[in-house]
């Protein structure tokens, strides 16, 4: 895929006042609800109205296995993956559990794990291998495979309805990729991007960033935003990168998870910069590198919670909070409406 989905810079400052003095003129001392205030004018501002109705929101979860976790950069084995992907599909994981309970559409894609799964409801198959490449010995990816993956990512977006997208992850040692990246696109220390990921000790984790600053310095070269990523991988985070463009294309709200859906709009906004006008961050995780890389894109985190699952879970936890914040806008009663007196009226 060489041609990206354009992505328009939609700033608009006369909806952006209109929308911010219909929160001012609620029955409510000014700035009364703070932090949802924020989140209903930028949801607002995202999908160009002053009354937003999130229609059909679609939790996309991308799962793809790693070369590089041969080189012990995770506490789990690499079957962890499928076998989570099993656990996605049969309603048990986490965000299976918090898509139900707040009507989110499940969809759950193979990018690149290495076991074949059986034909089902909610699974796509868009396999680009079976894991990436060894990081530390080549590049994960290489450059058409990555072009591919990033293809696939906006054809999935554009196959599904809503105007809502939740991004989602799985893939044994795409913490490493993730931290790579930032360092690379970031020009920030690669010990400072990485943590423990999935529960490394802190010997572990420090084995790891000596792994990833041998992979870096392998990758020297690949400065640029797709060289990067095809050097660090994974095909599920290039696919969230294609979806992230699509979504951004068409307007939609854009719901980013922790460390590694971040990473994949960190690369999608190096290529359409004002991708970033349509994320919405839902938390910040405990990997250290993730609120570095929320800082670097300029979005403030929903909550703070200490997690560092991944999977969409963080998204689906804040989803209500956006539905609130959406109804807030469009229901709750003016000062004129309810017939209550504003301050210091007389």
């Amino acid at each position: 895929m060489t041609n990206f989905p354009a992505v328009d810079d939609i700033a608009d400052a006369a909806l952006a006042a209109r929308i911010q003095a219909a929160l001012d003129n609620k029955t409510k001392p000014l700035g009364a609800l703070g932090r949802i205030e924020t989140l209903a004018l930028r949801i607002g501002c995202i999908l160009g109205t002053d009354a937003p109705v999130l229609d059909a929101p679609q939790m996309l979860v991308c799962a793809s296995d790693h070369g590089l976790a041969a080189r012990g950069v995770s506490a789990f084995p690499s079957d962890v993956t499928w076998q989570m992907v099993e656990n996605f599909l049969s309603g048990g994981a986490a965000v299976s559990v918090l898509a139900r309970q707040h009507g989110l559409a499940l969809t759950v894609v193979d990018c690149g794990v290495r076991r074949d799964f059986a034909p089902r409801d909610r699974l796509v198959v868009r396999k680009i291998a079976h894991g990436t490449a060894d990081a530390s010995a080549g590049q994960a990816m290489t450059a058409a495979q990555c072009a591919e993956a990033i293809g696939n990512g906006a054809e999935l977006v554009r196959a599904l309805p809503g105007n809502a997208l939740l991004l989602g992850e799985m893939g044994i040692g795409n913490t490493s990729s993730a931290s790579m990246l930032l360092s690379r696109l970031a020009g920030i220390d690669v010990e400072l991007c990485t943590g423990n990921g999935t529960g490394l000790d802190a010997d572990g984790r420090l084995r790891k960033i000596g792994v990833l600053r041998e992979v870096l310095r392998l990758h020297a070269d690949a400065t640029e935003p797709l060289d990067a990523l095809a050097a660090f991988g994974g095909f599920e985070i290039a696919t969230l990168v294609g979806a992230v463009l699509q979504a951004a294309q068409e307007r939609r709200v854009i719901v980013v998870d922790g460390f590694i859906a971040s990473a994949a709009v960190l690369v999608a906004q190096a290529l359409r910069p004002h991708v970033v006008q349509r994320c919405i961050a839902a938390h910040a995780s405990a990997e250290p590198g993730h609120v570095l890389l929320l800082e670097r894109l300029g979005l403030e985190p929903l909550l703070q919670l200490g997690l560092r699952l991944g999977e969409g879970s963080g998204g689906a936890l804040a989803w209500p909070l956006l539905e609130s914040a959406c109804l807030i806008l469009r229901e709750m009663a003016s000062f004129e409406v309810a017939g209550v007196s504003r301050k210091g009226a007389e």
